[in-house]
C-alpha cells in the first residue's frame, strides 16, 4: 500500500519534560504530522497487517528546493545529483511514520523488519511518499 503526505517533511521531536507537573511529552508539532500522516494512510484506504506478520516500510522524503540555490545547483537537485543533506535527519523522518502508524497500519512497529529511507529535492513542493507492505519470511 503506497500512500503520499503533503507538506514538508518533519522529523520526530525529542519528547519534552514538563517541570510543573513532573510529565513527559510529545511536542504539539510531532503530534499534529503524526495524525497527518496516520490520517493520510487511512483516507488511501489503508488496511492493518495483522500482528503475526512482519512489516516492510520504504519511506522517500521529498524536499523543496531551495530558492536561494543558483539555475545550475537547481539543475543538479532535479537530476538527483544534489540530495537534501539538512534537517530533519533522516533516522527521525523515519521514527515519525513508524510510530504514526503505530496501531494503524501494524499492531506494533517492532513488526518492521525491513527499512528503506531516501531524501530527495522535489521540483514542486515537498511531501512524503510511504509504502508499508507485509513482508514474507
Amino acid at each position: 500500500m503506497e500512500f503520499i503526505v503533503e507538506g514538508e517533511p518533519q522529523g520526530k521531536a525529542r519528547p519534552r519534560f514538563s517541570q510543573k507537573s513532573g510529565t513527559v511529552y510529545t511536542p504539539a508539532k510531532t503530534v499534529r504530522y503524526e495524525r497527518l500522516i496516520r490520517k493520510a494512510f487511512l483516507d488511501a484506504g489503508g488496511n492493518a497487517i495483522p500482528s503475526d506478520c512482519y512489516v516492510g516500510i520504504t519511506v522517500d522524503a521529498y524536499f523543496q528546493i531551495p530558492k536561494s540555490y543558483t539555475k545550475g545547483k537547481r539543475l543538479a537537485c532535479q537530476h538527483n545529483i544534489n540530495r537534501p543533506a539538512k534537517k530533519p535527519d533522516i533516522d527521525n523522518s523515519l521514527k515519525a511514520v513508524l510510530d504514526a502508524l503505530n496501531k494503524v497500519a501494524y499492531e506494533d512497529d517492532k513488526q518492521v523488519v525491513e527499512v528503506i529511507c531516501r531524501k530527495w529535492y522535489s521540483q514542486s513542493t515537498g511531501f512524503l511518499k510511504i509504502s508499508v507492505r507485509e513482508v514474507k519470511a
